[in-house]
This record gives C-alpha cells, sequence and structure tokens, in this order.
C-alpha cells in the first residue's frame, strides 16, 4: 500500500523539486534494517523454529514488534495491529535514521484515537518474511549469510502461526481486537480462524476471504518486474554497492501497485494532463506530472523495502484462502466466533468489494449487520490508511460492543 496516503492525499499536479532532491544519491541494495542499523522504536523477540505448511522449518525466528499504551495487571486490554503488503511495525511516530517513513495510522492510533493508547495496550509486529527487523531474506541465515533465495516459501498461515508464537512470547494470551487492513486483514481472519480463543474482536478491513485469479495476475507483474532486473542477480544482491542494486525492478512493481491501490478518478483529477517541469512530453524530453508522481514513489519505496522481502510477502498473499482444507470459504467463516467488523471500499480496483461483502455477510457476529460498512472514497484500495474518520467511528463501534 502506498504508505505515504496521508501526505499524499493532499490534492498535488507535480512533485515539488524538494520532494525528488530527497532522493538524490545512490540508492542501496536493499532497503532492509540491517543489523547494527539504529533500532529506533523497535522490540525483538525471538520465537524459535517456525513449522510450516511446506513441511520446512523456518530456524531461530526472530519478530520485531513496538508497543503504545500500558498493558493492565489483568493483561486484558491488548490489541493487535496488523500491517500490509509493505508496513511494517512503525505504526505511529516520525521517520528517522531508524525509521525511513513515518508511521502509517497516525489519524486511527494514539491518545484519544479510536484506537486509543490511553485505553489499550497496542502491539505491532513487523511480519515474518519482511524486511524492518523481523527475519526475512535479508535476515543472516544460520550459516552466517543473508538468506536472499534460500528463504523458505511462507504462506499467510504460516505468518500467522509465527504471530501465535509471539504473542506467547510477550505474554499475552488473548487480544480484546486483532485489527489489519489488505494483507493484514488477511492475517486477522487466520488469527480468528487458528486461534479462536485468543481473539474476543476483529477487524477485516479491505480484503477477500481468498486471493482471487485477477488479484494473484496483478500480484504475478510485479513479481515479473523484480526477478527480470539484471540487477536481481537471482536475488543475490546484498553485496552489491550502492546503486547497482535491483532497484529499477522494485522500483516498477512499486508504480505498478500503486495502480492498483489508487483510482483512476483521482489520479485524473489531481495530475491532469500536467507535465512536471518546462519540457513538453510530447517529444520535447519533458515528462507528464503523474509519470513523474510515480517515479519519485517508486524509487522512494527502494529505499526502505527489499526486493526479495516483496517476493515472499507477494506469494504469501497469493497463497491465501481460509477455505483451503476447511471445507470452503463459507464453513470457515462460519466457524468464526469473535464478534467482528469488515469494511469495504466502493472504489477499490484491487480487493474489490465483493471479497467483503461475502465475508460480512458469512460472518454469525457482526457489529453492523450482514453488509460490511462501505467507505465511500475517491483513493481506492489505499482508503483504509487515509479516511480516518469513517475507518475510526468503525473501529469505536467494534470495540465498544
Amino acid at each position: 500500500m502506498d504508505w505515504q496516503t496521508t501526505a499524499d492525499a493532499v490534492p498535488a499536479r507535480i512533485v515539488s523539486e524538494a520532494r525528488a532532491q530527497s532522493l538524490q544519491g545512490r540508492a542501496p541494495a536493499t532497503g532492509a534494517w540491517r543489523e547494527g542499523d539504529p533500532v529506533g522504536d523497535r522490540r525483538f523477540v525471538g520465537i524459535g523454529d517456525v513449522a510450516l505448511e511446506s513441511g520446512a522449518v523456518l530456524p531461530h525466528a526472530r519478530i520485531a514488534y513496538e508497543t503504545w499504551g500500558t498493558l493492565s495487571p489483568q493483561r486484558d486490554n491488548a490489541i493487535l495491529v496488523l500491517h500490509a503488503l509493505t508496513g511494517d511495525s512503525h505504526v505511529i511516530g516520525p521517520a528517522g535514521p531508524a525509521h525511513p517513513s513515518a508511521g502509517w495510522w497516525p489519524g486511527v492510533v494514539g491518545p484519544g484515537l479510536p484506537i486509543d493508547t490511553d485505553r489499550y495496550f497496542v502491539v505491532a509486529p513487523n511480519v515474518v518474511g519482511g524486511c524492518q527487523g523481523s527475519t526475512g531474506p535479508a535476515s543472516l541465515a544460520p550459516d552466517g549469510v543473508e538468506w536472499a533465495t534460500r528463504f523458505p516459501f511462507l504462506t499467510i498461515r504460516d505468518q500467522v502461526r509465527a504471530q501465535l508464537e509471539f504473542a506467547q512470547a510477550i505474554g499475552i494470551d488473548r487480544f480484546q481486537a486483532v485489527v489489519g487492513g489488505s494483507m493484514g486483514a488477511m492475517h486477522v481472519l487466520e488469527w480468528a480462524i487458528m486461534a479462536p480463543e485468543a481473539v474476543d474482536r476483529i477487524a477485516v478491513l479491505a480484503a477477500p476471504a481468498a486471493a482471487t485469479a485477477d488479484q494473484v495476475a496483478l500480484n504475478s507483474v510485479q513479481v515479473e518486474a523484480i526477478r527480470t532486473d539484471p540487477a536481481f542477480r537471482g536475488g543475490e544482491y546484498y553485496d552489491a554497492p550502492d546503486g547497482e542494486g535491483p532497484t529499477r525492478g522494485l522500483a516498477l512493481a512499486r508504480r505498478m501497485a500503486m495502480l492498483n491501490y489508487r483510482t483512476a478518478a483521482e489520479l485524473n483529477g489531481r495530475f491532469e494532463r500536467h507535465w512536471q517541469s518546462d519540457l513538453d512530453p510530447l517529444g520535447g524530453g519533458g515528462r507528464f506530472a503523474v509519470e513523474s508522481y510515480l517515479d519519485f514513489h517508486g524509487n522512494k519505496f527502494t529505499r526502505r523495502f527489499d526486493a526479495n522481502s516483496y517476493l515472499v510477502l507477494t506469494e504469501a498473499m497469493n497463497s491465501h484462502d481460509i477455505g483451503r482444507g476447511r471445507g470452503g470459504v463459507g464453513a470457515a467463516l462460519e466457524s468464526v466466533r469473535a464478534k467482528s467488523l469488515v469494511l469495504g471500499i466502493d472504489s477499490d480496483r484491487y480487493f474489490t468489494l465483493d471479497g467483503q461483502v461475502e465475508i460480512a455477510r458469512a460472518l454469525r457476529h457482526s457489529v453492523h449487520g450482514p453488509e460490511p460498512v462501505l467507505v465511500h472514497s475517491e483513493y481506492g484500495h489505499d482508503a483504509f490508511l487515509i479516511e480516518h474518520a469513517v475507518v475510526g467511528d468503525a473501529l469505536r463501534l467494534l470495540l465498544e460492543a
């Protein structure tokens, strides 16, 4: 998802020179957090070996996470917040040397906000397979060399199994709510099915019950953009000098993704047919403003993410199917005991509204009836990160139920 959405929601026609200059200099081979980098607000906990659906084992796994608020003496006020594909544990807080981007949900989590850190103990882990402190392809394997392409295939269920081990490691047996959007909402659904005793409430924001062929297809071209970059080197690029990593392929994947996350109406309204500089794009060497916008965000993304992680997490999303081995999606949803909130976005062209309708109609303990809470927005899939008021109102409804 476009994690800089709050700022980007301000109408703009071009990427300013100041913003463009902020990306001057050669990008590193990976934007992953590495051992020895500033820790910032991260904490770390080992979760041991994680048994995977494939039969493989991820040894000596570690989770990076952040927390806000105070855990009650009864340990009954914890909320688990799970991030989307390109997010991490930094839900709120400024950017800095340790955190390349500011927190991604500042209007929803914090003192007095819908997920109120004066009331709740909020926990946000970086997913296994990610690149901001949890064990992933950029991490060192037991032999002291980066995992790279040796990193095992992960499913959404594998990642939730690791999250369950994480919860036990930090001493939380039950969450008052488990909340997530997009990929994070896939995890939420698996939490409700895999560990019903550990979840009181769930919030499923902008995700389907199973990845569709169309969604897998959209993901596949992003994966191919990375793999066909000559600098990807079959995934063995971690020793490459700055400027010689697979940044072109990763930036291209990011630009493709943003076209799924936003809408034609927003891009047309913001940029129209304006161009970035005085140079005419019609044969004069210039670029349309929308091209410059996508370039800027693609290049910025390469400084905070890892190409191998992008592949691992995208393929995990492709694995998502809560009905697999459970008698189908309907049977899996009917087994959910937690109070539930399902939220969909009318303009979402990535995880379209019919997916949330299917979930909401099958869940037995919805706080809003058989239809999902509907967000009307021009921002498409990313609206769950931008439309803080309506998302916040829905979360309050769930937490007060």
